[in-house]
């Protein structure tokens, strides 16, 4: 806190006049940085979210080919879609903007975690989430036959192992988005912190 000493030449009532525009256009500016870098995040993790949508839309398409089933096709593709957008959503946010924001994660740390987001939120878990719900249906309308006693999991993968192939296209897209994203995203968070630094 500035005090006054004597000898010290007091700030005059034109200064204070002059300077106050100053700090109000560089407050605006550093509003108008955190706005756009917010819109840029927003939009990335948007668009994260709903390639994982698109990963259990695919994924629900395929295991219900599989298990050759036909009922409650609402309700699959909106819990395979809907979840695996939020999850995404949830999990970028908390690893790794708010790590962003809090200032204590690197480039290549951003890249890592925002890559795992993508494998684990946009491919594994819709992908478990579409397996489970198809066979569910599929044990209960007896679409396919039943699986021998100790052997389910195995059962299934045979079963659908021809198709689970093509759930490598949405796996590769999500690492390569992820990875994306992430350099993306410290770009701009960068970015927006020099200019701020700058600014003062």
């Amino acid at each position: 806190m500035a005090t006054y000493t004597p000898g010290q030449p007091s700030l005059s009532l034109e200064d204070a006049k002059f300077r106050r525009p100053m700090v109000i256009e560089i407050i605006e500016k550093k509003f108008e940085y955190l706005r756009r870098e917010k819109t840029l995040n927003i939009y990335g993790t948007v668009f994260f979210g709903t390639a994982a949508s698109f990963s259990g839309l695919l994924a629900n398409l395929i295991f219900r080919h599989c298990f050759k089933v036909k009922h409650d096709a609402l309700k699959t593709y909106a819990s395979v879609t809907t979840l695996p957008f939020l999850s995404t959503v949830v999990a970028y946010k908390f690893l790794v903007t708010d790590a962003l924001y809090l200032g204590n994660i690197s480039q290549e740390n951003c890249v890592l975690r925002s890559t795992l987001v993508g494998i684990v939120c946009g491919f594994l878990y819709p992908c478990g989430l579409a397996f489970s719900k198809n066979g569910h249906l599929a044990v209960k309308y007896h679409t396919v036959p039943l699986p021998p006693k100790g052997k389910f999991l195995l059962y299934w993968l045979l079963l659908s192992q021809r198709e689970i192939k093509g759930m490598i296209i949405p796996l590769v897209f999500q690492t390569v988005f992820g990875i994306f994203n992430g350099l993306q995203h410290y770009a701009i968070f960068e970015s927006t912190l020099q200019k701020t630094v700058h600014e003062d």
